[in-house]
């Protein structure tokens, strides 16, 4: 390590050399009260910022140990620096010289609290990771603005979000306590025999369709459990607190359109992570096994067993090892399903409105007028109690049209005016009223689960002279090498870091496929290392934007990769 003068004595040799000439000051430098660490030296003004990190010791940081024990209290901690951190660095972008010179940013989070690289807090120092454009006038270097960059503002970013007396506030403990409470809140769900809940008081409706941001203008109802299904629970630091339990089982959300349907499902579907205190949704939480389950017209599906939604298709095209290059609304949805329970699901989330309508219901008429025999869709009206009888999960259905779900439904929930009602008595007493005289097509049980080995010679992430190039394009798109993996229908992502991390996991779980593994075990190992060493097990090198992701959506990404190729386990079923 050098001192922090040696860095300075660089940037005055190589001021107005060529852009490569950065490359001298990439190592290590004691600032005192800091270590500045530059991984990485971009290679041209244009290209992606320098990785640079910080590193300061707890003697100057100073956050008590309160501040990030337990683990709940760390996440919160690291997620909260890393916004000061954002913010504070927003008020240092101005023009300085070419392309991309003088901009110092850091991994920018959104509604929900994810553990992330961008920052880490232990007993022995605070680290921060972010990325500086090193300025440039063309391609010569600026080295006086750099030591400005390095010497003045970097310290004072380090001063305003590294130290615990500059952050410390009411906000920093509402943040830390909002988190622990949201993750022992989820922690009871199970025992308490639900699947999600809901706060009352909770904002769900979201500002428009492009901002998580809670709803502000206009009428803003907050959430009222109805009161048959309202619990109590008590938490770490908020105490009591009431709301909406949503049982075991199958449960319909019901009711008029634009009454708030969708948005309670989407504020289910996006439980299963916590949120910061002031987005409405801290106490809206879910199992973590809950996936949200749509139809994807287009996508490639490869030896998936659908055979319990769809069978005898036309030609003897075989459904037991089903695949395709261009997937139906209902095939998509079957491989959609199959795939979730294959990757370990208890609670599926299902809208009417982005399914496929011959996968959902075949009613009465139509069963009369196309035989079984020439059908070879059976509808998820006739596999959902069976898949909760045989599976133990759970399905949250969104359903606007079809009543004659409310013949296998447990409960209903009607939302009028975005206030929900239990309806459960009323929905029986019509079914049993106005009898559909539809037959049940689903079997006597709801069928296997095939599990599918993935084989490492289909991942290539390769890209020209077998240079490895993995890279997320925004939140729902990641290509791998030659190939975009396309995640537009995977609901539960949340940040663009997630779908970064996915992308080189996909690469990381390559070490585990040998033929033989089923995709659940190698999802198993990856979720262990990725626990047991931390986010940076996926990367060589340190990674500031990487944020946790979940099994789910890393299955997702690898079921969608085009060149993916898998051999069934039979045997193992």
């Amino acid at each position: 390590m050098q001192r922090a003068e040696a860095l300075k004595e660089i940037l005055r040799r190589i001021d107005g050399a060529g852009y490569k000439a950065y490359k001298d000051i990439e190592g290590a430098y004691d600032f005192d009260d800091f270590v500045l660490v530059i991984d990485h030296v971009q290679g041209d003004p244009f290209a992606a910022p320098s990785r640079v990190r910080v590193r300061i010791p707890q003697r100057v940081a100073g956050f008590p140990e309160a501040a990030y024990r337990p683990k709940s209290r760390e996440i919160a901690l690291r997620d909260y620096i890393t916004r000061v951190f954002a913010r504070e660095a927003g008020r240092f972008q101005r023009p300085r010289a070419t392309g991309k010179s003088g901009v110092i940013s850091i991994d920018r989070p959104g509604q929900e609290i994810l553990e992330r690289t961008s920052c880490f807090v232990n007993d022995r120092e605070v680290e921060l990771r972010f990325t500086v454009g090193l300025p440039a006038f063309g391609r010569r270097i600026a080295g006086r603005i750099a030591q400005e960059m390095f010497f003045e503002d970097i310290p004072a970013l380090v001063r305003r979000a590294g130290l615990y007396r500059s952050i410390q506030g009411r906000s920093l403990v509402e943040h830390l306590k909002t988190n622990e409470d949201a993750d022992a809140l989820r922690a009871e769900l199970s025992k308490a025999g639900i699947v999600a809940f809901v706060a009352d008081g909770a904002i769900l409706p979201r500002e428009s369709g492009v901002s998580q941001k809670p709803l502000s203008a206009g009428t803003v109802v907050p959430f009222e459990s109805p009161p048959s299904l309202r619990l109590e629970f008590t938490l770490p630091n908020r105490g009591k607190i009431t709301g909406m339990g949503i049982p075991h089982g199958v449960t319909l959300i019901v009711g008029g359109g634009y009454h708030g349907k969708s948005t309670l499902l989407n504020a289910l579907e996006m439980g299963v992570y916590n949120h910061i205190p002031g987005d409405g949704r801290e106490f809206c939480v879910t199992i973590p096994e809950a996936v949200k389950i749509r139809a994807e017209d287009g996508r490639r599906i490869e030896k998936v067993d659908i055979s319990p939604f769809i069978s005898h298709l036309p030609f003897g095209k075989d459904t037991t090892s089903f695949s395709t290059e261009d997937a139906s609304g209902s095939t998509s949805q079957a491989a959609n399903i199959i795939e979730a329970l294959e990757a370990g699901a208890r609670l599926l989330f299902i809208d009417e409105d982005t399914s496929a309508t011959n996968f959902m219901i075949r009613d009465h008429r139509m069963q009369e007028l196309v035989s079984k025999d020439h059908e070879p869709i059976t509808p998820f009206i006739d596999k959902v109690r069976l898949l909760l009888r045989d599976y133990g999960v759970s399905t949250v259905m969104v359903i606007g049209g079809s009543g004659d779900y409310f013949d296998v439904a447990d409960r209903v929930v009607c939302l009028i005016e975005y206030r929900p009602y239990e309806v459960t008595a009323k929905a029986k007493e019509i079914a049993q009223r106005y009898r559909t005289d539809r037959r049940p097509e689903g079997g006597d049980r709801f069928g296997r689960i095939t599990p599918r080995a993935p084989l490492s010679e289909s991942f290539d992430p390769s890209k020209g002279k077998r240079e490895v190039k993995i890279s997320p394009k925004g939140l729902t798109s990641i290509h791998f090498g030659t190939h975009e993996i396309d995640l537009g229908a995977v609901e539960q992502l949340a940040s663009v870091s997630q779908t970064r991390a996915i992308g080189d996991a996909i690469y990381y779980a390559t070490r585990y496929m040998d033929g033989r593994r089923a995709l659940a075990e190698i999802l198993d190992r990856v979720m262990e290392d990725v626990a047991r060493e931390g986010l940076d097990v996926l990367s060589p090198f340190p990674v500031g934007d990487y944020a946790a992701f979940r099994r789910f959506e890393l299955a997702a990404a690898i079921d969608r990769l085009r060149t993916l190729k898998v051999r069934q386990l039979r045997e193992s079923s």
